[in-house]
């Protein structure tokens, strides 16, 4: 298996990037990861490291910074760590791409090179969130899509569902609508709209609206909003874990909080397997994040939505 991996993105790139590959790299030995990035930099970071068989520089001449547009970026700069992560992924000779760069940039250039699968509303960025007793869920979306009709959160849950079989192995998972009450009547005209499309899917096992306090307390397997409310929630539960950091508090569960240790985000819904990881990545970040992505490839999920999607069309 084959994964690409931005080397230049994120704020300590391409030193923390490259510890994290070889930190991967040699925990799986059957992967092989590319590093997409600038040669001397980049072979400069894996000097420091014995060799390893398992991971090869691909050479990429310039840098999309973290400020630029990411529209115009990619447009200007077809020799960029991203652009050719992208063309490997679209050319079929890598299975994944990860990046910790421009997140602008790199969902600009997912949907601009590999394209949303076809009936795809609207890609989301999903985020595994821990659970008190060990397990994981899912929340979606947490930043691609702040404004959403009814419709586009129904897709979601779809795609949260087959996230949840394909990659963390649950069975008939549960899907709730995350809200500002239980009742079926609460929340804005949005929930409203949507509480209906989701309780009527029989294919799904939908459990009704779930409220914030629910989100650590194994209630549900996936939670669906939109962008907006995703990722106020997903940064309240980064700013927990900052603040027992701050206090010294050591707790197994809040440490799962630390953006470390989820890695990075995929979008579902594309032609292939993207993981968007966090700005300040550290190695065990990145690390993570390649594990995600090797989780995605090797269940083939993005063929298996494909496949969901073709079938509800028929």
């Amino acid at each position: 298996m084959k994964i690409a991996l931005d080397a230049m993105g994120g704020d300590f790139a391409p030193k923390a990037t490259i510890e994290g590959a070889v930190m991967a790299a040699k925990e799986f030995p059957e992967l092989h990861i590319l590093l997409v990035g600038r040669e001397t930099q980049v072979s400069s970071s894996l000097n420091e490291y014995a060799h390893l068989p398992n991971l090869h520089i691909f050479p990429a001449e310039e840098v999309i910074e973290m400020g630029e547009h990411p529209t115009k970026a990619l447009q200007q700069k077809q020799k960029s760590s991203i652009a050719i992560g992208y063309h490997l992924l679209k050319e079929g000779k890598v299975e994944a791409f990860c990046g910790a760069g421009n997140t602008g940039a790199m969902l600009v250039g997912a949907l601009f090179s590999i394209k949303a699968i076809e009936g795809i509303m609207r890609p989301p960025i999903v985020s595994h969130v821990p659970q008190i007793n060990g397990k994981t869920s899912l929340i979606l979306d947490v930043g691609a899509n702040t404004d959403c009709k009814p419709e586009v959160l129904h897709q979601f849950a779809v795609l949260g569902k087959i996230y949840a079989e394909s990659v963390l192995g649950v069975s008939s998972p549960r899907i709730a609508l995350m809200n500002v009450g239980e009742e079926e009547t609460k929340g804005n005209l949005q929930a409203q709209a949507a509480y209906p499309l989701l309780k009527n899917d029989k294919a799904l096992h939908f459990v009704g609206n779930v409220e914030g306090r629910d989100l650590f307390f194994d209630k549900v397997d996936v939670i669906v909003c939109d962008g907006f409310v995703g990722n106020v929630i997903l940064k309240m539960a980064e700013s927990i874990y900052d603040v027992a950091k701050h206090q010294n508090i050591q707790d197994n569960f809040l440490n799962q909080l630390n953006y470390e240790a989820i890695g990075g985000s995929p979008i579902l819904g594309l032609n292939a397997n993207v993981v968007i990881g966090h700005g300040i990545s550290s190695a065990t970040a990145i690390k993570n994040m390649l594990i995600i992505a090797k989780k995605m490839a090797e269940s083939q999920i993005h063929t298996k939505i494909k496949n969901s999607l073709s079938s509800v069309n028929q």
